[in-house]
């Protein structure tokens, strides 16, 4: 199934202040007038007078270009407020690190376990607290474990994978709880990769901090970045060139399209077929040259600026992607249709790792993951960006959501974003590609949406004094989707984690920060 794209519109953001004992009542209207969730942002107001940190939870109203904001002041004498995860699932990792870097009590919480602090961090430090040191040293409390759900009886076995790994990935830990080869439990520890991102940004000028967005992810720098200055443009009102707009969408297309080609390969890795192994990586290869010839970086980096885009991009250069493309996009389709034509390999994607479409909804999932379950959301129609509302596209959907559906929906994207890189370069406006942003009002905050090739990244900035970052808060595709894998593994066996992990593709990353 398709859903055409191709309207114009402005996201508009409605605040909706409450008291705490109101707040459950207030997002469950949201959410009962068709909100989806997003995200939740704590924050330490302190030095804005208030007492002392505020939640907010956002939601999105597709198809209708709006956020709410549904905001609650959470007092320092007594900092609790009533948990909203009862009701909305997708709100329990939010809450639980709120819980961990700011010391707020969601009360109610059904699992207020660490999540982005593990276990041995000290109780009753608060890092995102403002009066938590930025350079401060912090001693480790040992003689605490990890606490986690377990399956137990007679045949049970338990097996443990990682944080390290074979393979030159990235930390995460897995516990499977198993009986013979068939996973009954899987249990999932993230967050080794925090890096302390937000604590870092605070007081760092806004120009800087457009550095430290596009280095979350490095596979997705482009739309980092770019969720960052629509977040600062917002707030300074500031309107980028048409030029730039485009060229802005030129280069997310760009980055979707590696990613998309890069996991098609990877995913084939999972079973071990060389073919589609080699064929992905060499595309990737061609895509990647062809963003350093354009860029000056293969992972398009530096290519995004607060008011528009850094460097103009030529006619030559803009034949070249034509060029590259055109052969790119015939070689995908034959490789796609030689691993679909082979038995084994569609055996094996068939019925792995199925994410339901209840789950998927239920979670607020996003990107190829929520689609290939047939849950339709991408916010470059729903919550249109750039030039993305002056160009015409369709939103493809699956309904199997299995690994099979997850292969499939990342070429039936591709094909997508060849079409609209098509577009941008026919219908290519001349004009400026940059305008100054302009002085930014203390303690305002404006929020950035972008759909990069997992899913959609969201970046929440509040602005200090002389155009400093106040508070920042990323909320990551990954971060959104990774609750959803432990629940698609129980009934496979541990032999097909590799490749259901793989069909998410999950970056830790962005989603620890």
């Amino acid at each position: 199934m398709v859903s055409p794209c191709g309207r114009k519109s402005r996201m508009k953001t409605t605040r909706v202040i409450v008291g705490p004992q109101e707040l459950l009542n207030a997002c469950c209207t949201v959410i009962n007038d068709h909100g989806r969730f997003i995200t939740m942002v704590a924050s330490d107001e302190c030095g804005m007078g208030i007492d002392r940190f505020v939640v907010r939870y956002i939601f999105a109203h597709d198809g209708k270009s709006m956020l709410t904001v549904v905001e609650s002041v959470v007092p320092e004498s007594d900092p609790t407020y009533p948990s909203v995860s009862s009701m909305i699932p997708a709100a329990s990792w939010a809450e639980r690190e709120a819980h961990d870097l700011f010391g707020i009590f969601p009360i109610g919480h059904p699992d207020l376990r660490p999540l982005v602090l593990h276990e041995h961090w000290p109780e009753g430090v608060y890092p995102l607290r403002k009066d938590y040191a930025l350079t401060e040293k912090q001693e480790q409390d040992f003689s605490r474990s990890w606490s986690y759900p377990k399956v137990e009886g007679e045949g049970v076995f338990e097996v443990p994978v990682g944080p390290i790994h074979a393979g030159v990935i990235e930390p995460g830990h897995f516990r499977f709880q198993v009986m013979g080869d068939s996973v009954l439990h899987l249990e999932a520890k993230l967050f080794y990769t925090h890096r302390g991102i937000e604590k870092r940004s605070e007081g760092m000028p806004v120009e800087k901090g457009l550095y430290l967005a596009e280095r979350i992810c490095g596979v997705c720098s482009v739309s980092h970045a770019l969720s960052y200055v629509q977040a600062i443009e917002n707030i300074s009102g500031t309107e980028v060139p048409e030029r730039a707009t485009f060229l802005r969408v030129l280069f997310a297309e760009m980055e979707r399209l590696y990613n998309h080609v890069g996991d098609i390969g990877n995913m084939c890795a999972g079973i071990g077929y060389a073919y589609g192994i080699n064929h992905g990586a060499r595309l990737k290869e061609q895509l990647m040259q062809m963003n350093d010839f354009v860029i000056g970086h293969r992972f398009l980096r530096g290519s995004i600026a607060l008011g528009g885009i850094t460097e103009n991009i030529t006619e030559e250069k803009l034949m070249f992607i034509e060029v590259t493309l055109q052969q790119v996009q015939k070689d995908l389709n034959e490789i796609v249709g030689q691993i679909l034509s082979h038995d084994t390999v569609v055996n094996r994607f068939s019925n792995a790792g199925v994410l339901s479409e209840q789950i998927a909804r239920e979670l607020f999932t996003v990107g190829p993951t929520a689609r290939a379950s047939n849950y339709d959301v991408d916010v470059r129609r729903d919550l249109p960006y750039a030039a993305y509302s002056q160009l015409a596209f369709d939103v493809p959907t699956l309904t199997q959501g299995d690994v099979l559906a997850r292969f499939k929906q990342r070429f039936l994207e591709a094909r997508q974003s060849f079409q609209i890189i098509e577009q941008v370069i026919k219908n290519m406006p001349k004009g400026d590609i940059c305008v100054p942003i302009g002085d930014l009002h203390p303690y305002s905050f404006g929020i950035g949406i972008t759909e990069s090739p997992r899913g959609e990244n969201l970046h929440f900035v509040m602005t200090g004094e002389n155009n400093t970052i106040y508070r920042y808060r990323v909320r990551s595709a990954p971060y959104a989707n990774w609750p959803a894998v432990p629940l698609c593994v129980p009934g496979n066996i541990i032999p097909d984690f590799p490749l259901i992990n793989k069909s998410f593709e999950l970056c830790y990353a962005c989603c620890d920060r």
